[in-house]
């Protein structure tokens, strides 16, 4: 019997746009309207992981950061290279507080930048007192950095986009208080014009299968129509099951034939489609046991003892919880 290759569903999609093709139609399509604007070839991988340190004379407090997708694209011009990074995050959920998540993410992709910069200037000769202290000189540049939100759900997003729709704030006072805006494209509902047909046949079985006036079934039906239809690869039938977060075994997908994978298909996604709403409820528990916690006068500590206990959840998946819906009482 062949081994089970397990594969989790955040990585079969994180996975899939890796490829540079994909990834450059996408931010085409978001950002030029379809314009071939940016090239693959033009993209570069790096690393995803971005942690920094934030400092404050005698205080100090490490940030960890993980982006889902980020490559830098390098354009020749004739003056030199114009450089970019594109960063793309996948949301299941609403998060309610993604334009303040998105500013620690860019924060840190900036931060870094300025890390690597200060270390030269510790060794540089020449400097005056004000580029020394800044760890940068006046005519330094940092690459900007672009990230949009794809979002994968079937409810239609009610969450902030800017960071002002997540403040309490008067008209009087908003206009001295800086803003953030966040990028996003809801997969359920879009109008972007893709070029890629991996990207076409994604969007497409996805604005399908989240259609919330069509019943499961009938959805599930047409998603496998369309997928046979066009020829739909099995990579992209992965990612669209993946999206579900659905528990995927490379092998069922692989063996069998046509047949086989679209089986594969629709038990995976009616399984992804049953925890999804699994985890709606479970939110909506986690959210009222907060609520009492507050209520009762507890520390946040027990309230995440209480989410571990009731939920069955491990501390981080309560400490995630506790961040969505954790409110001070007045």
């Amino acid at each position: 019997m062949p081994k089970k290759q397990k594969l989790k569903a955040d990585t079969v999609v994180k996975n899939y746009w890796r490829d540079n093709g994909r990834f450059a139609d996408f931010f085409n399509a978001a950002l030029f309207g379809g314009r071939q604007v940016i090239q693959p070839e033009e993209l570069i991988d790096i690393d995803t992981e971005e942690s920094s340190v934030l400092e404050h004379r005698e205080y100090a407090e490490s940030i960890q950061a993980a982006r889902d997708t980020i490559k830098i694209r390098k354009k020749s011009l004739a003056q030199g290279a114009e450089f970019v990074m594109l960063a793309q995050e996948g949301q299941s959920h609403i998060h309610y507080a993604m334009p303040m998540r998105v500013m620690g993410y860019d924060y840190g992709t900036y931060k870094k930048q300025y890390d690597d910069n200060a270390k030269k200037y510790k060794k540089l000769e020449g400097l005056s007192r004000d580029e020394f202290l800044s760890g940068m000189g006046k005519a330094d540049k940092f690459v900007p950095v672009i990230t949009i939100v794809v979002y994968y759900g079937e409810q239609p997003w009610d969450g902030a986009t800017t960071l002002h729709e997540m403040l309490d704030i008067g008209e009087e006072l908003a206009q001295y208080v800086s803003d953030y805006k966040m990028l996003l494209v809801e997969a359920r509902k879009n109008n972007l014009k893709f070029h890629n047909a991996n990207n076409v046949d994604f969007f497409q079985m996805l604005e399908i299968l989240l259609d919330r006036d069509r019943p499961l079934g009938e959805a599930k039906e047409k998603a496998i129509a369309y997928a046979k239809e066009h020829k739909v690869g099995k990579s992209v039938v992965m990612t669209v099951a993946g999206t579900a977060n659905c528990n995927i075994d490379y092998n069922e997908f692989s063996e069998g034939g046509e047949t086989g994978m679209w089986a594969v298909f629709e038990e995976t996604w009616a399984e992804g489609r049953a925890e999804g709403r699994a985890e709606g409820r479970a939110e909506g528990r986690a959210e009222g046991i907060i609520e009492a916690g507050f209520e009762l006068g507890l520390s946040e500590d027990e309230i995440l003892g209480r989410l571990q206990d009731r939920l069955n959840i491990p501390l981080q998946k309560a400490q995630e919880y506790f961040s969505m819906f954790a409110k001070q009482p007045v």
